[in-house]
């Protein structure tokens, strides 16, 4: 085949979940928007949904008809980006939950779909979504009276434990909630990390279930080889690559494989990226192309058929960093020509 082979491992998946779980005391849900980060909702849920997982958290409306088909009629699917104009009908249909986030949504669910499950969203100083201070103030009693499901807000630097901003975020979201009783949530991977003072009634884990930091305990969750096309030999002072890119020092056995930024491999990776066989890392090589990326594979004793890019030696955000982003956008990025495997 000369596409590449994604593998995800559900086992890891599952583990990561059981792991993130036995670091509160409270329900612990499951983010799986975009696709489940790019793995594949259906499967990602159902393995979810048989480790206890009753709450899972989408985007938009239209990511819920993949989880509900997945999961039954019995788990609660909410949706964060609350009820927008036009997504009536699904709400109703899939027995969706949004979580309202400005007046004009609370509006417009309290009028279409008054008897309808929702949870509200708060801003604690993130300024993305939800309801600012006096708005809250103003439809607070109003909107605690229908019993919401939750209440949450969302922390902006809880990748990094020591930034002021998590204990501020916190501090405001007491000042915000503290007296009612509706359930409370303010959670994700990096706040779970924080510790039990950010746990409040659920947590709700997104990066981490996939094997992404902050959960630095996280299994691998993703395995991505790539075919090699074609393996040339080149003298030292030939060039590779679109604008000459990289030049060989020494005499070179190059590889090419199959994949490149249509694939989701952006060509900021091309700086520094290695690909492995077993144990053994080859650098990348002159620029990432559309659909092809070269390899210096000099060193290896055998000539290889395929090179692993997403692996034990190199999980996601250890790829990331050579592009100079996040695991997140690697995972999300991963192109649909791949073929996959679901393993454990």
């Amino acid at each position: 085949m000369s596409t590449g082979h994604l593998t995800i491992d559900l086992a890891a998946l599952a583990a990561n979940w059981r792991s993130l779980n036995a670091l509160t005391s409270c329900e612990t849900a499951a983010v799986v928007k975009a696709d489940a980060y790019g793995l594949g909702s259906d499967r990602v849920a159902k393995t979810l949904a048989k480790q206890g997982v009753r709450t899972f958290y989408v985007a938009m409306a239209e990511e819920g008809a993949a989880i509900r088909a997945a999961v039954g009629d019995k788990a609660q699917i909410r949706v964060l980006t609350g009820h927008m104009r036009g997504d009536t009908d699904i709400i109703a249909d899939l027995k969706l939950t949004p979580i309202l986030n400005s007046l004009d949504q609370i509006k417009r669910h309290f009028e279409a779909l008054p008897d309808t499950p929702f949870g509200l969203q708060l801003d604690t100083g993130m300024n993305r979504l939800g309801l600012e201070w006096d708005d809250w103030a103003a439809v607070a009693e109003q909107a605690l009276r229908r019993k919401p499901v939750v209440v949450m807000s969302h922390l902006a630097c809880a990748d990094e434990p020591d930034h002021p901003m998590n204990p501020y975020q916190l501090d405001v979201f007491h000042q915000m909630t503290d007296g009612i009783t509706t359930p409370r949530s303010l959670a994700a991977t990096g706040g779970m990390l924080l510790g039990p003072e950010y746990h409040f009634d659920e947590c709700r884990p997104g990066i981490g279930l996939y094997g992404g930091l902050p959960f630095a305990d996280a299994r691998p969750v993703v395995r991505l080889d790539l075919p090699v096309v074609q393996i040339r030999d080149l003298t030292a002072g030939e060039v590779v690559g679109y604008g000459n890119s990289w030049q060989a020092e020494r005499a070179t056995r190059l590889a090419t494989v199959a994949a490149g930024y249509a694939d989701g491999l952006h060509r900021a990776l091309s700086r520094g990226a290695m690909l492995w066989h077993g144990s053994t890392p080859c650098p990348l090589v002159g620029r990432i192309s559309m659909d092809a990326i070269t390899v210096d594979i000099t060193d290896l004793r055998e000539d290889p058929a395929s090179l692993a890019i997403l692996c034990a030696e190199q999980p996601v955000d250890r790829l990331a960093q050579n592009g100079s982003t996040i695991g997140y956008e690697i995972l999300t990025s991963l192109g649909n020509r791949y073929s996959r495997r679901y393993v454990g």
